[in-house]
Order: C-alpha cells, then structure tokens, then sequence
C-alpha cells in the first residue's frame, strides 16, 4: 500500500507541475481595445495587405506577401497542395494568430484593433476536424447561437443538407450525439458542424476543408445552398477539390506559402500554371471547360 501511495502522489505531483505550468503560460494573442469599432463604409470585408506570417521557432515563413481583398458577399476559393499555407490564412481572418509583417484588415480595420469578442462574432469557422459534444443535437446547434430558435436551427440544417437524415430520426433536435459524433457517418458529422456555423448568421464564413467527407453530389447542392441563402455573408472556402471553387468569386491558389495566383476559374486556368495542374489532374478536359 505504501508503494503504491508514493506512485500515485508522484503522478500527482507530475500533473500538478503540468496544470501550474499552462495556468503560467501567457497567451500571445491579447486585446489592445476594447470598444467595439464600426464598419468603414466602402471598405472591402477582409483584406491582406503584403502579409507575411511566420510560425514561432519556425526559420521560414508560412506564408509569404499575401495581398488581396475581398468584398461583401462574396465567396473566395483557396486551393494549392498539402503544406501551402491554406489553412494558416484562413486562420489570421479571426486572429487566431498575428501576422508577422503586413497585416489582416475586416471591415477596414486591422484585426488586432478590434475586441476580440467583436472580431470572432463576426466570423463562423468550420474546422477541417468535424467537433461535436455530447449532448442532444440542439445543444451542440446552440453552441453556435445560444438561444437559437428551433425554427433558426433547422434552417441551418437546411442550408447544411443535413436536415433529410435529421428528419429520418424519430427524435428530431433531440438526437441525442455521442461525444466526438462517435454515432455518425463522418459525412453526418460535417454537415451538422457546418450548420452550427450557420446558426450564427455570422458575415464571413470560413470552410477549412470541412466538406471533404461529403460526396461529390451533397458537395455541389451544399455549395448552392450556402450561395443561395447567405447572399450578404463573405465566404471563404477551403480545399483541396477544384471542383468545389471553381464557381467561387475568385479563387487564391498557394504554393509553399506564396500566393501564385488570383482570379476566376476561367483566367487562372489559362494563366497559372499551378492551377492548370490541379485542375486536370482530377478533372478531364472537357469538365474542367
């Protein structure tokens, strides 16, 4: 027993250190006002200007001069292969991180001007990792809006094509969902988190590949949806499927943390290389016309 006593208090002793030393650790992210700022009229909603950002430790780059704008309403497709700095960019809009050089703008002010609360209120993220908890449906929706209506609740369903296989279950928003969505296909579990999304009604959307599980058909019909009834909400989408921007606004492709292009599906195809590759190699040449 007494064995066994100085293993568990050194185990415990090990995890204390642990706890204390996150409780220390300082976030690198603070706020530096906390009045809410209002929309510069006839600014674009978001912009990147001559942004370069750089991971701490890191000895390049992530991603390097990225300078574009976007404006209101529209939807913005980023592609470009494993490692590019995707994910990253769509990242800096919600200031999970700092720009390194440059900076990020939405509504024409810098995003480290805004409150935190402010900024993230304005933006929905869809993470590449589907994240559901446990609970019943309507919890894990009101995680995206807390006194979500049940009416606002199934019109995200809706817009997400998720509301056929909801409808299918006898309990309704009273599904009940396993932590991590265990009790759903991984198609369900992408469909319900972009809906959550949803709820919010936020003014830009962002999609981090949060549509890969989905066929081909489901893809196509969440995408005009999405189009259809978010007509005044900025879109970002992200993926590796050129099939799923090809009708976006305009399109980013990136190469090891450069922006190599920027355009319509139409001009990039003909004068980026790059995107000329990706296009035809999942696509022939008469769909990708």
């Amino acid at each position: 027993k007494l064995a066994n006593l100085i293993i568990t208090i050194s185990k415990a002793l090990a995890c204390a250190n642990r706890i204390s030393a996150v409780f220390e650790q300082k976030p690198g992210i603070t706020e530096k006002n906390h009045t809410c700022l209002e929309a510069c009229e006839g600014a674009p909603a978001v912009e990147f200007k001559d942004m370069t950002f750089t991971y701490d430790g890191a000895r390049e780059p992530a991603l390097s001069n990225i300078s574009f704008s976007v404006t209101r309403g529209q939807t913005v497709g980023i592609i470009g292969g494993t490692g590019s700095g995707k994910s990253t960019l769509v990242n800096l809009i919600p200031r999970f991180y700092d720009a390194t050089e440059g900076g990020v703008l939405v509504d024409g002010h810098d995003v480290r001007e805004y409150p935190l609360d402010q900024l993230r209120g304005k933006a929905g993220v869809v993470p590449q990792k589907a994240v559901l908890f446990h609970g019943t449906l309507r919890e894990n929706m009101q995680w995206g809006k807390k006194n979500a209506a049940d009416d606002e609740i199934y019109e995200a369903l809706k817009t997400a094509q998720a509301l056929e296989f909801v409808e299918e279950k006898a309990e309704g928003l009273e599904l009940y969902i396993q932590a991590g969505g265990k009790n759903l296909s991984g198609g369900q579990r992408q469909r319900l988190t972009i809906a959550r999304a949803l709820v919010r009604k936020p003014e830009i959307l962002i999609m981090d590949d949060s549509a890969s599980a989905l066929d081909f058909a489901t893809d196509a019909r969440l995408r005009k949806a999405i189009k259809e009834s978010t007509q005044d909400m900025t879109v970002f989408i992200v993926s590796q499927r050129a099939t799923t921007i090809r009708n976006a606004d305009q399109i980013v492709v990136l190469d090891d943390g450069a922006m190599v292009g920027c355009g319509t599906h139409k001009e990039l195809f003909e004068n980026c290389e790059i995107y000329r590759e990706i296009c035809l190699s999942q696509l022939s040449k008469e769909e990708v016309q």
